[in-house]
């Protein structure tokens, strides 16, 4: 049994020679070897942090440690091997697709066909998601929903900034081609409706992010929404790629540089 085409708004996906339960079961595999398996650890993360004694509020989650901090050249090979190692599952969706489709980079929107229009649409949706999704931390963090958390934690070296840029950028193209070009694709063939593709992604999305708090739960959540919604529309994830780009780059390299100059974050 083939699995038919499924239109969405602006999006349009070939038909699979695989069942609708065959295209599930490879995006749950697909996810269970990347972003599902962080929800799960982030789920037992949040476990964890609620059932300590000292309020979530009080607890701190800290992101891009250093591994070796004695042996800063030791620490680098780290850092690098860590971004390295995180874009396979993106080289496997890719793959995955490629055996039904020539050229599945492009079919999703990952190109340089429109840096203009991409760049652009990106910055709108960081200033869209950025400003709201700060006050909400700070609200959830206010309400004891949310732990404080402490974007970027390398230490003094050259390489510092690079690096946090370079891991900005793994995070955008994991996190935007898999739940978004990826499965947006293969939930589409599978014959899922438009809002139920949206909904689910943005779900998965906030539970692996659950480890920060209830906060950063809903906010992907909402980020989710917003851009599962936005690919529905222009089939690219460049913008996307970009937006959440800039996003992560303004917190880790931003941290990193206001956290000893001021006391709100």
């Amino acid at each position: 049994m083939h699995a038919s085409p499924r239109p969405l708004p602006g999006l349009t996906v070939p038909a699979s020679p695989h069942t609708s339960r065959t295209l599930v079961t490879e995006t749950v595999l697909v996810l269970g070897v990347s972003l599902g398996a962080s929800a799960v650890w982030s789920v037992l993360n949040i476990i964890r942090k609620l059932t300590a004694e000292a309020p979530l509020s009080a607890q701190t989650t800290a992101m891009n440690t250093s591994a070796a901090p004695d042996r800063p050249w030791l620490d680098l090979a780290y850092q690098l091997a860590g971004i390295a190692l995180a874009l396979v599952p993106v080289v496997l969706a890719l793959h995955i697709l490629a055996r039904e489709m020539r050229a599945p980079a492009r079919f999703i929107g990952l190109d340089l066909a429109r840096p203009v229009r991409d760049l652009v649409q990106g910055l709108v949706l960081a200033a869209v998601i950025g400003l709201p999704g700060l006050a909400l931390y700070l609200l959830a963090r206010e309400l004891d929903l949310n732990t404080t958390v402490a974007p970027a934690n390398l230490p003094s070296v050259w390489w510092a900034v690079p690096v946090l840029v370079l891991a900005s950028v793994q995070n955008a193209v994991l996190e935007e081609v898999l739940m978004v070009g990826y499965l947006f694709t293969r939930w589409a063939q599978a014959g899922w409706s438009m809002w139920t593709v949206i909904v689910t992604s943005a779900l998965v999305r906030g539970s692996y992010h659950l480890y920060q708090g209830f906060g950063g739960f809903v906010g992907n959540v909402a980020m989710g929404l917003l851009l599962g919604w936005v690919y529905t529309r222009t089939r690219r994830v460049m913008p996307l790629v970009m937006a959440h780009t800039l996003l992560d780059v303004v917190a880790f390299v931003g941290y990193a540089v206001l956290a000893d100059r001021v006391d709100w974050l």
